[in-house]
């Protein structure tokens, strides 16, 4: 799954030279923080649904990052997975904290992406109904199906950010295309054909 992010082995490798020299070099780290920083946002935020509180979480993840970047471990992926893991236990801290609900908010160009509307007659509906569904969905669906596919993660990204193995990502990602597929399908039949 590409992605805006996406980068090669080469790639990371020069990439982890950067995060070798933040280990003592605020000034390192301040361009990896400039790199992912609307990335890292962007996830909190489309799990938060409030700016501020994505403010919030997503600095509190580059804190922690900066705190730990000693005890950070080059294991071949790209420095993001680790921020993801960082900002996906601030976010359910958070909420486990609050004693609240997770939300969901996701752009309009992002589902076009997810789903082909091209030859359909009703997209604003279609996307409407999708997003519902996605919504709808438990944390686990939502949070790897965005990983995935909102964020172009690959499966062995996927699996360090939720420390669970590779084979349980790809695993998680069928079940949780296949669990939303027919809760969609359900809801465009019981809400007229599109």
């Amino acid at each position: 799954m590409d992605s805006q992010y996406h980068m090669d082995e080469q790639d990371i490798l020069n990439e982890n030279q950067i995060v070798e020299n933040a280990k003592t070099s605020e000034q390192a780290f301040g361009l990896l923080y400039n790199r992912y920083f609307e990335q890292i946002f962007g996830f909190v935020f489309r799990r938060t649904d409030d700016e501020t509180l994505a403010s919030d979480l997503t600095s509190q993840t580059f804190l922690k990052a900066l705190g730990n970047i000693k005890k950070y471990e080059f294991r071949g992926l790209p420095f993001s997975a680790w921020l993801f893991r960082i900002a996906s236990n601030e976010v359910n801290r958070h909420f486990r904290k609050k004693n609240k609900q997770k939300l969901f908010s996701l752009e309009e160009v992002k589902i076009k992406d997810f789903i082909d509307l091209d030859d359909c007659d009703d997209k604003e509906r279609l996307i409407q109904l999708l997003l519902e569904c996605l919504k709808s969905m438990p944390t686990q669906v939502i949070e790897v199906l965005e990983l995935r596919f909102f964020e172009g993660l690959d499966f062995k990204e996927i699996s360090y950010v939720l420390e669970i193995s590779e084979s349980g990502a790809k695993m998680r990602t069928y079940r949780a295309l296949e669990k939303l597929k027919a809760v969609f399908n359900q809801k465009v039949h019981s809400n007229g054909k599109a």
